[in-house]
């Protein structure tokens, strides 16, 4: 169809082998809480480059 198509993610729990260790769902939004910025100002200078 001819549709650009874009895909970005959040690592928020890196899986290390040699240092698993517990996490929550509460860390887990702390860590994707502070991508949210830089997330917000990538999507609109992509938006407004289509």
């Amino acid at each position: 169809m001819g549709l650009p198509c874009y895909a970005i993610s959040v690592l928020t729990d890196d899986c290390d082998p040699d240092n698993l260790k517990p996490t929550g769902i509460s860390e887990i939004i702390v860590i994707a809480g502070k991508a949210e910025a830089k997330l917000t100002e990538l999507y609109l200078k992509l938006i407004a480059k289509l």
